[in-house]
C-alpha cells in the first residue's frame, strides 16, 4: 500500500483537491491523457510528453487502486457526515410535521 507522500504527489500531479470522487479522478486523468498523449505532442516535445504520460499512468493507477481497496463505513454517523445537508433536511421535516 502506498504511503501518504506517494498519494499526495499523485493527487497533485492529477490536479485534484484533497477530496475527490472516483468520477473526478477518471475525468481529470482523461483530460490530462488527451493533453499529454505522445501522438498529440509536437515532435520536439514528444519525449517530455512520453515521460508525463508515464507519470500520469502511475498516479492514476495508484489513485484508482486506493479507491477500489478503500473500506467504506455504512454506519449512520458516517453516512450523515457524507451527506450532511440531507440529514439536516430530514431533521427539519421531522420537526416541521411532527411538532417540536
Amino acid at each position: 500500500m502506498p504511503n501518504f507522500e506517494e498519494m499526495d504527489q499523485a493527487r497533485k500531479l492529477l490536479g485534484l483537491r484533497e477530496a475527490a470522487t472516483l468520477k473526478e479522478i477518471k475525468e481529470t486523468y482523461r483530460e490530462l491523457a488527451i493533453r499529454y498523449h505522445p501522438d498529440k505532442c509536437k515532435d520536439e516535445e514528444k519525449l517530455a510528453c512520453e515521460e508525463m504520460m508515464k507519470k500520469l499512468n502511475q498516479a492514476y493507477e495508484l489513485m484508482v487502486t486506493y479507491c477500489t481497496d478503500y473500506a467504506y463505513s455504512f454506519r449512520e454517523d458516517a453516512v450523515a457526515r457524507t451527506y450532511p445537508y440531507d440529514e439536516y433536511l430530514r431533521k427539519y421535516r421531522r420537526a416541521w410535521f411532527d411538532g417540536p
